[in-house]
């Protein structure tokens, strides 16, 4: 895989981190830029649309946790991926991760070779973005009161416009693509995340919270011990 092409913003305040780290993926091939601080970081990302944004969570003033937040509000990074690099492994800490919108979670210490290994898996994804969600040849997608246009990355739900975060929209895709077929969980961790991607037992349960608060309790049905159904 050839990685000169990919824009990696890595995000800590500690120094010796960024500097370990961004000299090991600049010596495999990355474009690195680096911000110390969560305000910082969402200007670079603006400024350059790096494909994967590499974020600690503890953080002064702004954490990475609110930092993803407001990445994932930003039309023009819809599409770069963010992962979480700290020494927190609670559950709590990975919850909120993913509900910020985070794509990954690593856990610190992590040895330069697993996390390039890590970066380049994410990439490759990004690379084949367009194969994870395609139901339909159009680009639109209508059910009942909900409207998904995929191309703006845009949903409609009873007339009410609403931006998800980029796993959240590509699992509500997957699941309006076929109202009442039941997608287990192993068809929703390969279609949405990628066979290549090792993500917590709770990352579906997560997403699928955070769907039905947006867009009903009522709409996406829980088939004990399978997985779920996108009902009308």
């Amino acid at each position: 895989m050839n990685v000169e092409n990919y824009k990696v913003l890595l995000v800590d305040d500690e120094p010796d981190i960024l500097e370990f780290i961004s000299y090991n993926m600049k010596k495999e091939g990355f474009q690195v830029l680096t911000a110390s601080n969560g305000q910082e970081a969402i200007g670079i990302a603006q400024a350059e649309v790096p494909e994967l944004i590499i974020l600690d969570v503890m953080m002064p003033e702004m954490d990475g946790i609110e930092t993803c937040e407001e990445i994932k509000k930003i039309p023009a990074l819809k599409n770069s991926i963010v992962a979480f690099l700290t020494a927190r492994g609670e559950d709590y800490s990975q919850i909120a991760g993913f509900e910020a919108g985070a794509d990954d979670y690593i856990t610190k210490p992590v040895k330069p070779k697993v996390l390039i290994s890590r970066a380049k898996a994410l990439l490759k994804r990004y690379r084949s973005e367009g194969v994870v969600a395609e139901p339909e040849e159009t680009n639109i997608i209508k059910i009942g009161d909900l409207v998904i246009d995929r191309e703006r990355y845009l949903i409609i739900n009873a007339g009410e416009e609403l931006i998800l975060p980029k796993k959240e929209f590509e699992l509500l895709v997957l699941l309006a693509s076929k109202p009442e077929k039941v997608f287990t969980r192993d068809e929703i961790y390969n279609s949405v995340w990628g066979d290549n991607i090792i993500v917590g037992d709770r990352t579906i349960d997560v997403h699928i919270r955070k769907l039905r608060e947006k867009i009903g309790q009522d709409h996406i049905k829980t088939i004990k011990g399978v997985g779920y159904k996108y009902v009308v």
